[in-house]
C-alpha cells in the first residue's frame, strides 16, 4: 500500500460519513412528525427513554465523526467519547429490538433473563474488543500515515461487529420463530401480523447486512477504509429501530380505529385462539 492510496482510501471514508450524518438529518426531518404523533404523547417509561437515547445520541456521535473526518488541525477530537457514544446509540437501538422481541413472547420471564444475560454477554465481549486497540487479533496492514489522529479504526473492529451480528441473528432467528410457530400457517389477515412480524423481519435484515459489510471492510479492505461505514452502522440501526417502533403503532393505532377483524377465515393447521390474537394487539402496546 502506498501513501496516495491510503490518503484516497481515507477521503472516500471520509466523504461517506459526511454523507451517512445527512442520511441521519434527512430522515429525522421526514419522520419528526411520526415521532411526535407516536411518542410525544406517550408517558415516559423504560420504551421512550430507551428509544430518546437510540433517537438523539446518534447525533452527537455522527457530529464527533464528523469533526474528526473534517478536521485540518489542532488538537486529535475525543476518540474515546466518540466510542462510547455509539456504543450507547447501538446498545439503544438494539435495546428496542430487544424489548420488541420479549413482548412477542408474551413477556416470558425465562425469555427475558436469557436476552438480558446474552445482551450483557454481548456488550462485554464488543467492548473489550474495542479497547484492546493495541492487541491486534486480526493480521493488519500498517499505516502509513504519520501522527496519532489519523481516521481509522483497529482491526479489531470486525470483532466487535461480528459479535454484534450474530446477536442480531439470534433476536432475527426468535422473531422468526414465533411467526413460523404461532401464525404463519394460520388464516389471519390484519396489518398487525404483517407489521409486527413481517416488517420488523425486514428491518431486522437491513440492520445485519451493514453489520456483516462492516465486518468484511474492517477485516479485508485497506487500512484507510476501515471507518467507511462507522457512521452508517450508527445511522442505520438508530433509524430503523425508529422506524420498527413508529410501525408497530401506526398498525395497531389503525386496527383499533377501523375495527379491522383479525380473524376472518377458518384455519388450516390450527388457528390462534383469540386470546392469542389480542395479544398481538398487547404487543404492539408494549413496543
Amino acid at each position: 500500500m502506498s501513501y496516495v492510496s491510503e490518503v484516497a482510501d481515507l477521503q472516500i471514508s471520509k466523504y461517506t460519513n459526511i454523507g451517512s450524518l445527512a442520511i441521519l438529518v434527512f430522515d429525522y426531518c421526514i419522520t419528526f412528525q411520526d415521532e411526535v404523533l407516536w411518542t410525544w404523547s406517550r408517558p415516559w417509561g423504560l420504551i421512550r427513554v430507551v428509544f430518546t437515547i437510540s433517537r438523539y445520541l446518534p447525533f452527537v456521535g455522527s457530529g464527533l465523526t464528523a469533526y474528526a473526518a473534517l478536521r485540518v488541525g489542532g488538537p486529535c477530537p475525543p476518540s474515546l467519547a466518540e466510542n462510547i457514544i455509539h456504543i450507547l446509540s447501538i446498545v439503544a437501538a438494539e435495546g428496542l429490538l430487544v424489548i420488541r422481541t420479549w413482548a412477542f413472547w408474551q413477556k416470558s420471564k425465562k425469555m427475558l433473563i436469557g436476552l438480558l444475560i446474552y445482551s450483557t454477554a454481548t456488550v462485554i465481549g464488543a467492548v473489550a474488543m474495542n479497547v484492546l486497540p493495541n492487541h491486534q487479533l486480526i493480521s493488519t496492514d500498517v499505516s502509513m500515515i504519520p501522527g496519532p489522529c489519523g481516521f481509522e479504526s483497529s482491526r479489531n473492529s470486525a470483532l466487535v461487529y461480528a459479535i454484534l451480528g450474530l446477536f442480531e441473528c439470534v433476536i432475527l432467528a426468535l422473531t422468526a420463530y414465533k411467526w413460523s410457530h404461532d401464525y404463519r400457517d394460520s388464516e389471519i389477515q390484519s396489518s398487525i401480523v404483517t407489521t409486527v412480524y413481517g416488517g420488523s423481519m425486514l428491518y431486522m435484515l437491513c440492520i445485519i447486512a451493514i453489520t456483516v459489510t462492516n465486518v468484511v471492510v474492517d477485516a479485508a479492505f485497506p487500512v484507510g477504509f476501515t471507518n467507511l461505514f462507522d457512521t452508517l452502522q450508527l445511522v442505520i440501526h438508530s433509524v430503523l429501530a425508529s422506524r420498527i417502533l413508529f410501525h408497530l403503532r401506526s398498525s395497531d393505532s389503525h386496527a383499533h380505529e377501523t375495527d379491522i377483524p383479525l380473524i376472518v377465515s377458518a384455519p388450516r393447521y390450527g388457528q390462534p385462539s383469540q386470546i392469542q390474537t389480542n395479544e398481538i394487539k398487547d404487543e404492539t402496546n408494549e413496543v
